[in-house]
């Protein structure tokens, strides 16, 4: 039997999930911001349908939100990186052939069913996500990813589908007809802008333009994707993720920084998160560049940024060796006198620990290795930074700013939701 396709997208999933364990605030529009709650990063559908921009500085719209009644929370990654694993879980053990694409979407293949229909089997999946993580999704399926993608777009966007589109049951050219080309899935703005110019304005102009112009214009990209829109299948479930060529760390401070001390702190704060990430994908590190910038909208100072690549003298993934490695070239990046906004590190050479290349004049820290994985064992189980470098610093006073923040509900004993109920 053929295989088709199904997107499942999260409906406003950091909304979705703020919403989890304040049921009061459905309904009612929700926006949450970015680190150090610099703008607008997701919003509810009543928040959207109050004209609230993606993307827009929450100080030039705080009295709107305040004067509408919105409610503003602070970007609570935490929160929905465990809820995600939950959704993800659960789809596959629904559908074990799964993808996930994204923090809040998975590609699941799906077998044709003789008896049924895709769009009921997808309402039971629907019904079952948000019965079991209490998450809303929408399903969009396809005989492609890209049409997948086009039908998922539909069904979130009309009521009347009821979260699930199976575009293989309509008018596809119909639909294509009406779907403008900048929000086909790969065709960016600029490339939308491109086409446009050539009279290509929708995804059915793309997909009957000619295999030869598409290779000249758009490249094989291109090609595989008109190929999609034609219902030929060019892209496959990507089961193993690809290896990363990087892993970065990097934010703004809550305040302007001055102190070398405190640049240390937030340094060694920001290696520690992205050797987590990097042991947890079983990689080592050959090299790291740091970086260090003060504000260049400041209009009471010279703007300065610095950087500065290190290179180890062995592929690791010790914090301890990373830190050891990356502080004395801050210190060659200060200038004193100046106020900075933003530090940040990037370990790069990524290499799987399997391919190891030992040291002809120095034997491998095995201990090194046995002292991570007891520290990441113990703050996956507690929480985060219960056992900590000491060059990370305590007070942080540094942190971005997160004044609306929610507790963390599913990954901290301390704020565990608590449930009060009276006997009869």
């Amino acid at each position: 039997m053929s295989k088709l396709f199904a997107l499942v997208d999260c409906n406003n999933f950091y909304a979705s999930c703020e919403r989890l364990f304040a049921p009061q605030l459905i309904g009612r529009p929700v926006v949450v911001l970015s680190n150090n709650d610099g703008c607008i990063i997701a919003r509810s559908n009543e928040a959207k349908a109050l004209g609230i921009a993606m993307g827009a500085p929450y100080f030039k719209c705080e009295k709107l939100l305040k004067a509408r009644g919105v409610e503003v929370f602070s970007s609570n990654y935490a929160l929905y990186g465990d809820i995600s694993s939950r959704v993800m879980s659960l789809l596959g053990q629904l559908e074990p052939e799964m993808e996930v694409y994204s923090i809040d979407e998975a590609f699941l293949h799906l077998t044709a069913m003789a008896g049924g229909t895709l769009t009921d089997y997808g309402r039971e999946l629907r019904r079952t996500v948000r019965r079991w993580t209490g998450i809303p999704v929408s399903i969009g399926i396809g005989p492609t990813k890209t049409l997948a993608k086009v039908a998922g777009h539909l069904a979130k966007k009309n009521e009347a589908l009821q979260g699930v589109f199976d575009i293989t049951s309509a008018d596809v050219d119909e639909i294509l007809g009406r779907f403008p080309v900048a929000e086909v899935w790969g065709i960016g703005r600029r490339l939308a802008e491109r086409l446009t110019l050539c009279g290509v304005t929708t995804a059915l102009d793309l997909k009957n333009c000619g295999d030869g112009w598409l290779r000249k214009k758009l490249s094989i990209t291109g090609l595989r994707t008109a190929m999609e829109l034609r219902g030929v299948p060019c892209l496959t479930l990507e089961n193993c993720p690809v290896s990363r060529k990087s892993i970065a760390s990097s934010k703004s401070f809550g305040y302007q920084v001055e102190s070398l001390t405190e640049l240390k702190e937030a340094l060694a704060t920001y290696i520690e998160q992205a050797a987590v990430r990097l042991r947890g994908q079983h990689l080592l590190a050959n090299s790291l560049e740091i970086s260090l910038t003060t504000n260049r909208f400041s209009k009471t100072a010279a703007h300065y940024s610095g950087r500065a690549v290190v290179t180890l003298p062995e592929a690791t993934a010790s914090t301890t060796v990373l830190i050891r490695h990356a502080l004395p070239a801050l210190s060659g990046l200060y200038r004193p006198g100046l106020c900075y906004q933003k530090a940040g590190v990037v370990l790069f050479g990524l290499v799987p620990e399997t391919f190891y290349q030992a040291n002809l004049f120095r034997p491998r820290d095995q201990k090194g290795g046995a002292l991570m994985a007891a520290l990441d064992q113990i703050n996956a189980r507690w929480g985060r930074a219960t056992i900590q470098h000491g060059a990370a610093g305590f007070a942080k006073p540094w942190k971005n700013r997160q004044e609306q923040k929610s507790p963390a509900y599913t990954t901290s004993w301390q704020e565990l939701p608590v449930v009060k109920a009276s006997l009869p």
